[in-house]
């Protein structure tokens, strides 16, 4: 089967197509460093010939709202028409668990208007809906100290890792579409102020968290189930002590 994994040479891109390429898949890693750019449309319709599946983790490079928003809109219009005009039989994108639910959140939003284009799109597909990767741990502590405080509200969190996200991603895109959303998520699940005290003590971080209910997070609010599944989900294998264990043991 061929198959064009588009931001295949990211964080999730680039272990999925591994998974992929194991399984004697025929797979494209598309980026705009390989030619192939989902803004421009720049070597859409040559990746697409022949392709059975799409698997879509592109990411905007801006974080600003309406650049957000247009990435997503420009690149999911791209990339849908060229997987029409190809005969694509199944579209995977990879969204995020709670998008609808924290409209103030420019990223959100923009990831719910990329969701609807899918849906009205005529092609069959999947949408994934992932929680935050364990990966971006460090950042959202970053993105949260005041001194030597990290403030992080007490909602509930439930981090996934990204060696988990791209087996899924990869197990999704050989089954049949769902024609609907996929929710996935990490084993554990804490407050997330007591997941990032736990990262940065296992790091050895001296900053304090400190348990903020009106701390933002990427200014949205969090309420306390904001950011987790709230019905069924499909759970990663690798929890937050073992995530940390295999991570100090690659530094």
């Amino acid at each position: 089967m061929k198959i064009v994994v588009i931001g295949g040479t990211g964080l999730i891109g680039s272990k999925t197509v591994a998974i992929l390429r194991q399984g004697g898949h025929e797979v494209v890693a598309a980026s705009p460093n390989t030619g192939v750019n989902s803004i421009t449309g720049e070597g859409l319709k040559e990746a697409m010939a022949g392709t059975q599946v799409v698997i879509d983790l592109a990411n905007s490079p801006s974080f600003q709202d309406r650049a957000v928003l247009e990435f997503f809109e420009t690149s999911g219009r791209n990339l849908l028409a060229a997987e029409a005009a190809a005969g694509v039989r199944h579209h995977v994108a990879l969204s995020i668990v709670g998008t609808d639910r924290t409209p103030e959140n420019g990223y959100f939003r923009a990831k719910v208007a990329q969701e609807k284009l899918i849906e009205k799109a005529s092609i069959p597909y999947t949408v994934i809906r992932s929680t935050q990767f364990m990966e971006f741990l460090g950042g959202i502590a970053a993105s949260s100290t005041d001194g030597n405080m990290v403030r992080l509200s007490p909602g509930l969190f439930q981090p996934i890792a990204a060696d988990d996200v791209a087996a899924i991603v990869a197990d999704v895109a050989l089954a049949a579409p769902r024609n609907g959303i996929v929710e996935i998520a990490g084993p554990d699940r804490s407050p997330f102020n007591e997941i990032v005290a736990r990262y940065l003590k296992a790091v050895g971080d001296p900053r304090e968290v400190v348990r903020d209910p009106e701390a933002r997070y990427f200014g949205g609010r969090v309420e306390e189930r904001s950011l987790v599944p709230l019905g069924e989900a499909r759970l990663g294998r690798i929890g937050l002590d073992e995530w940390l264990r295999r991570s100090k043991g690659r530094a």
